[in-house]
């Protein structure tokens, strides 16, 4: 990677949890015996298969033990390689999946506390995402209260693919949250399977399931959008966490032009959609969802209209480039700047106050 790279914020790293053991400590006695009686072993992701190809990289997996599930490792191999002075963990971990509201919420405080003691205290690089329980916003944003006072804690981390469109009311105290602590949303990659992963029914293939993740992601901005979560909320920043970014200038085209016929029936979205997407809305880099030869993204962004859009990220461990590649080629050293540095530090004010 080249000398203007280093020094970078990786804003999407993903912590494996080993297995439910790991967690056990952090639960309350009532559900560590819970765990025990019913014989859990773990709460694996169906979004990332095990050993899918693109879970992770060949050159990170580790044997016998989940990719990344090794602070040191992690530190390693996507932050030393890279020259990142930073990077954001984002805990995929199946608590989004779980039917029990009360059990959601049980995992996702074992999994922040988790994060705390066992990667932020040992890597004073990292900082990580608040795990939720998006079963129940009230208990969510209980949670959001609960870690917010720690300030290795960056943004709140949601599915991308949940039970409801985002945009939803009975979401907002979600955002409330979020807002009030200065903590952008970020929404993932992933589902929580409740309800087909495309608009037509339950796909054969996983491949079918991981292509169509962008349709989901333009459903759930056009929802945050439509509803008026950035109308009420318009400090909030929201960021698109392997969503690609090649479908915005079609889609902010036809946003803004079915805004322009039907506004009357949203008349809180009182400016251009693609205004808003511009100023409260970002999208890390990887998977680049283009050729990373040629002038593919120059175009793309000059056809959105902003260089604020792009943040840095690697994606580890999962499988999106080779060697040191995460950038592509051709950028000036000024975008460059934009994407690795400038635009983490205004997505993610928390950052600046210990990297900047």
């Amino acid at each position: 990677m080249s000398a203007t790279a280093t020094g970078g914020i990786d804003c999407d790293l993903h912590p494996a949890v080993p297995g439910i053991a790991a967690l056990v400590p952090y639960l309350e006695p009532q559900w560590a015996e819970a765990v025990a009686q019913r014989g859990v072993h773990d709460l694996e992701p169906t979004s990332y298969p095990l050993r899918a190809p693109l879970t992770s990289r060949p050159d990170w997996r580790t044997a016998g033990a989940k990719a990344g599930s090794s602070p040191a490792q992690l530190g390693a191999q996507a932050l030393d390689a890279f020259g990142s002075r930073a990077g954001i963990l984002n805990c995929l971990y199946a608590v989004t999946t779980l039917f029990s509201e009360d059990m959601a919420a049980a995992f996702a405080r074992a999994v922040n506390d988790w994060l705390a003691a066992e990667w932020l205290d040992a890597d004073k690089r990292l900082r990580a995402s608040i795990v939720v329980p998006i079963q129940s916003p009230q208990l969510a944003a209980a949670e959001i209260e609960r870690r917010a006072a720690d300030r290795r804690f960056v943004q709140v981390l949601l599915p991308c693919l949940a039970d409801q469109p985002l945009g939803r009311r009975s979401l907002w105290p979600i955002y409330e949250a979020a807002a009030r602590h200065g903590l952008p949303i970020g929404i993932h990659a992933g589902s929580t399977y409740r309800h087909p992963v495309t608009p037509v029914g339950w796909p054969s293939y996983f491949t079918e399931d991981y292509v169509n993740q962008a349709q989901g992601f333009q459903t759930q901005l056009t929802s945050l959008v439509c509803e008026g979560v950035f109308s009420k909320f318009p400090m909030l920043k929201v960021v698109l966490i392997e969503s690609g970014f090649t479908w915005l200038p079609a889609y902010l085209w036809r946003l803004h032009k079915y805004w322009r016929g039907l506004r009357m029936e949203i008349p809180w979205v009182d400016r251009p959609p693609p205004d808003i997407i511009r100023e409260q809305v970002r999208f890390t880099l990887q998977p680049v969802d283009a050729p990373m030869e040629g002038d593919a993204l120059l175009r793309i962004l000059d056809q959105v209209g902003s260089d604020d859009l792009l943040l840095f990220s690697t994606d580890y461990p999962h499988w999106q480039f080779d060697g040191q590649d995460a950038l592509p080629p051709l950028l000036a050293d000024s975008l460059k700047a934009k994407i690795l540095i400038d635009n983490p530090f205004a997505t993610y004010p928390r950052l600046k106050e210990d990297f900047a």
